[in-house]
């Protein structure tokens, strides 16, 4: 094989065979009998040989078993078991705790809650359920310190709420090898449909109430304004009436110190009220006396029945 191109081709071909059959398949066996294990980050080996842990390894990385347990190593994986646990931090949410205020209200509580596997050992043979436990104990809890508070308190004060929760768990969830994190009120709600109901008729009432009132009060405001302005034009025209017969007055001196101005004034006024009172004017010619008086009598005055 002389060729250059079909020698780089086989070495291609068996590099190939080697790094991603050989090794592996190698690599497999090594595991199977337990000369190492790679720990992931956040995870957690624990290894049992006839009933007994005999390691527990937490850190994330290439570990040899075979220095870690000398001979056991290649039994483990035969003979015993490896659990392997997630410790990474959980979140659980419980809905709706039942729960009474002071009052006797029936209220529900929701309730949000973080853990983290903090003793692999415990976690594992101490509470079949830890987690199930675990939640129950929160939800006991809930029950047992926040029921009987007053419902305001209950409305309103909700991070003091979650420490006393958080207190009264701790040290039970550390007995199974948890480690209690966060807890959180996130929810109080009325769990009784027809209380619900009649809450909100008394604010949809007391919304009603206030929105009257506010429209009293404006339409109050207003009519005190109109008054006040109603007040205040009758002041005045009652100044104005009162100061005309004294201007009329003065003008009138003024007008009567010359006679003939005065004259022509109170002709002009007197032609002004005949042409006001809309009385009828009948022409009637010199020295006919006679005729006068005929038409004086046939005529009525205003406002009677024509005869």
């Amino acid at each position: 094989m002389n060729n250059p191109i079909a020698q780089i081709f086989v070495a291609a071909v068996i590099t190939f065979i080697g790094m991603f059959i050989f090794v592996p398949v190698f690599l497999g066996f090594v595991r199977l009998f337990g000369f190492y294990t790679i720990v992931e980050e956040r995870t957690c080996k624990v290894y049992m040989l006839f009933g007994k842990v005999v390691t527990v390894i937490d850190e994330p990385g290439l570990h040899l078993l075979i220095l870690k347990l000398g001979l056991k190593a290649p039994l483990v994986n035969f003979l015993g078991k490896c659990h392997t646990l997630d410790l990474r931090l959980d979140q659980e949410y419980l809905r709706s705790t039942p729960v009474n205020s002071e009052e006797g209200a029936p209220m529900g509580i929701g309730i949000w809650y973080e853990m983290v596997v903090s003793d692999p050992v415990s976690y594992l043979f101490k509470n079949a359920d830890p987690r199930g436990s675990l939640a129950a104990n929160v939800g006991n809890s809930t029950v047992r310190c926040l029921s009987n508070m007053k419902l305001a308190d209950m409305l309103q004060d909700r991070h003091p709420m979650s420490l006393t929760v958080r207190k009264e768990v701790s040290p039970l969830s550390r007995e199974w090898g948890y480690s209690l994190g966060s807890v959180y009120i996130r929810k109080v709600h009325f769990r009784d449909v027809g209380m619900i109901k009649q809450i909100e008729e008394k604010v949809v009432n007391r919304l009603r109430q206030v929105t009257s009132a506010i429209k009293q009060d404006g339409t109050n405001q207003v009519n005190i304004i109109a008054s006040t302005a109603e007040q205040q034009a009758a002041i005045e025209f009652a100044k104005a009436a009162a100061m005309r017969p004294q201007i009329v007055g003065l003008a009138l001196k003024k007008i009567s110190q010359d006679p003939d101005i005065a004259h022509a004034l109170f002709a002009v006024l007197e032609t002004q009220n005949i042409i006001a009172g809309e009385a009828s004017i009948t022409m009637i010619p010199k020295n006919s006396e006679l005729l006068g008086a005929m038409i004086a009598g046939t005529q009525a005055p205003k406002g009677a029945p024509a005869k």
